[in-house]
């Protein structure tokens, strides 16, 4: 194989270097979007209420910001800074006439003209500097308007007297103190704004989240309605909502009318079909009946039991005990009828075991019959057969143990295929090889389902799952 050319690879190490340097970056925002979904919540509503919800927030972050930022700041500096210049000029005027030693006719100016009370204290000191607050824009504007303008040492208190505000400056006799009213210096009524803001907002939302909350129930209602159709439960239905979960739901409610229409006809031509072959079995055991009784007689009589057991198995497996309803049943008392049916067929049978609270809606004649298939089979294969429920988070379990030889797991799958049969399978009693078949059709049809695993007895347990 001849070499590459040297030109060449670097020309293909040029071109490859982009496409890397490329899809690192998708990789790093592919794991970021994971990381963002896993911590998003899964639910409609919730996402639609942070639909709602954050560009709400963020309009109203910015329009706070932005007030803030040009009008409460900008508001403030400048009363601050008018309240500054007066101080400024009452020191200047102090200083300027040293007439008025006691600063009477200064006070009553300051008070009468400027609506601030003054002070003069002699041979005093400023107090020691205060903590600062953590967020206060009056205090940061008066200070910095008290270093540019008057360029002295001072002392500010702007949260001791919550309306009234205390400036003192050094001069040379002592210290001149200033009280001045809050509202001369900050904007104090802006806080209505963000109060208005707020509550308005607040307001707003709760509308929102009452109108979301009747346009997601619809979704609920039918989600609802879906899962109870799948476990075989009798459902009224009537959409709601906006025009897309009305015509949803109206889909649904067709869907629903396509499968009952095929359910009834199927049923319907089985019926047919099954009054035929009854007919002619019926005909048979009349024509056999006749007969001097014989060996071939009692065969030929065999054969005709065995096709009718057959044909009532093929037919309940077609079926599917659709029409029942399902309700509310007690458990403990039919797995202790079905405890004393297995004993029947010969097998010792444990006490039954039940955890939990025992009444589950179910369709009981099918659920029955479900659980007699898988317990039957275990009676036939085995010797000892042991009973138990339990009721979980959402789901009722019922396991069925025997201590027979089991089946591999590579081919439990197998055995609930209709007509399958395996060397060791284990079908029903009768021979027809839908016992299992039926049994899981029965159990989906409840929205559950029946899985194989390897007993404690020895043999196979058949677990039955289905919705609390």
């Amino acid at each position: 194989m001849n070499a590459e050319d040297p030109a060449l690879a670097r020309m293909r190490r040029a071109a490859e270097t982009p496409a890397r340097a490329l899809s690192a970056p998708r990789r790093q925002l592919k794991r970021l979007s994971r990381a963002i979904g896993d911590v998003l919540p899964k639910g409609l509503y919730a996402r639609s209420l942070i639909i709602i919800i954050a560009p709400m927030v963020l309009l109203q972050s910015v329009i706070a910001y932005t007030f803030m930022e040009r009008h409460w700041q900008l508001v403030t500096k400048r009363l601050s800074a008018s309240v500054v210049a007066d101080v400024a000029a009452l020191i200047d005027i102090y200083e300027s006439y040293p007439q008025d030693k006691d600063a009477d006719t200064l006070s009553r100016i300051a008070g009468e003209r400027l609506n601030l009370d003054l002070d003069i204290l002699e041979n005093a000191k400023l107090p020691p500097p205060g903590p600062r607050p953590f967020f206060s824009i009056l205090d940061e504007a008066l200070s910095d308007e008290i270093k540019r303008q008057i360029r002295r040492p001072f002392w500010i208190d702007t949260v001791g007297r919550s309306n009234l505000i205390e400036i003192r400056v050094s001069i040379p006799q002592g210290v001149m103190r200033i009280t001045a009213r809050r509202s001369q210096a900050y904007a104090s009524n802006s806080h209505i704004f963000l109060v208005w803001m707020m509550g308005s907002s607040l307001v707003l939302l709760g509308v929102a989240i009452l109108f979301l909350r009747n346009q997601i129930k619809p979704i609920l209602r039918l989600a609802a309605v879906a899962e109870g159709f799948g476990k075989g439960r009798e459902i009224e239905f009537r959409p709601r909502g906006a025009r897309e979960v009305r015509q949803a739901g109206h889909a649904f409610i067709e869907m629903k009318r396509r499968i009952e229409r095929a359910m009834e006809q199927r049923t319907t031509m089985l019926n047919g079909v099954s009054h035929d072959l009854r007919t002619i079995l019926t005909r048979f055991r009349l024509s056999l009946a006749l007969f001097e009784s014989s060996d071939e007689i009692d065969d030929l009589t065999r054969d005709v039991d065995e096709m009718s057991r057959m044909l009532e198995g093929y037919l309940a497996f077609a079926r599917g005990d659709s029409a029942e309803t399902a309700t509310q049943t007690d458990m403990r008392a039919l797995l202790e009828d079905l405890r004393t049916d297995v004993e029947r067929l010969g097998a010792h049978v444990s006490e039954v075991e039940l955890v939990g609270r025992p009444f589950v809606t179910v369709r009981p004649d099918a659920f029955r019959r479900c659980l007699f298939n898988l317990a039957s089979n275990a009676a036939r294969y085995g010797e000892t057969v042991s009973i138990s429920g339990k009721l979980e988070t959402r789901s009722f379990f019922v396991s069925i143990e025997d201590d027979g030889p089991g089946v591999p797991p590579e081919r439990r799958e197998d055995v609930f295929k209709p007509f399958v049969r395996l060397d060791d399978a284990r079908q029903d009693a009768g021979g027809s090889g839908l016992g299992l078949a039926i049994a899981r059709d029965i159990a989906r049809a409840h929205g559950g389902d029946i899985t194989l695993h390897d007993s404690s007895l020895g043999g196979l347990r058949a677990t039955v799952r289905v919705p609390a």
